[in-house]
């Protein structure tokens, strides 16, 4: 167990960091910037009996005096974040909630996804995709938004949340803050 999760390994917890829950890490990753993008879900490793929850979802992430300082959805204190102590982070399964049947169905090229007008649930124009990064853990839509400046969008079912080729359009239901990081 221990070699499957060195190989997936992202980061090792250490301390809290503040009253809202965030936490220090020790990175074991060569792009954290990639892999600590918000609504990504990590597996956990952690005690037995802990309470640590078997996934995580990110919910901020920034670079402070050279440490990295995470919060997740599921952790709102710093009580939580205590218990997170020693918990490594690890590369979430391709298909966390058992829905792959051969992964064909929900896999879209890079050249399909260009141009497609990105749009938010309730039909509102954000922009439109001009690229895709790949990455490991999860890929990435980049969106150039109405302003003229880009964004990276987890591509992720519960932030994508529909992919219509014909109709030329992808939904993005983006979590608070997300496009505005673009901005920053």
């Amino acid at each position: 167990m221990d070699d499957v999760s060195t190989d997936r390994l992202v980061a090792r917890i250490g301390k809290p960091h503040g009253l809202r829950g965030e936490v220090t890490v020790q990175v074991h990753t060569d792009d954290p910037e990639a892999r600590f993008t918000p609504a990504t879900v990590f597996a956990t490793e952690a005690a037995t009996g802990s309470g640590v929850p078997g996934r995580l979802t990110l919910a901020s992430a920034r670079l402070h005096r050279d440490t990295w300082l995470l919060g997740f959805e599921e952790i709102p204190d710093r009580t939580g974040a205590e218990g997170l102590r020693g918990t490594r982070l690890l590369l979430a399964d391709p298909a966390p909630e058992g829905d792959s049947d051969d992964g064909d169905e929900e896999a879209w090229y890079e050249d399909e996804l260009v141009g497609l007008a990105a749009v938010d649930p309730e039909g509102d124009r954000l922009g439109e995709v001009s690229g895709l990064l790949t990455g490991t853990a999860q890929d990435l839509l980049v969106v150039r938004l109405e302003d003229g400046l880009e964004a990276m969008v987890p591509f992720v079912s519960a932030i994508v949340t529909e992919v219509d080729i014909e109709g030329g359009r992808l939904v993005i239901d983006a979590p608070p803050g997300l496009l505005d990081l673009a901005r920053e």
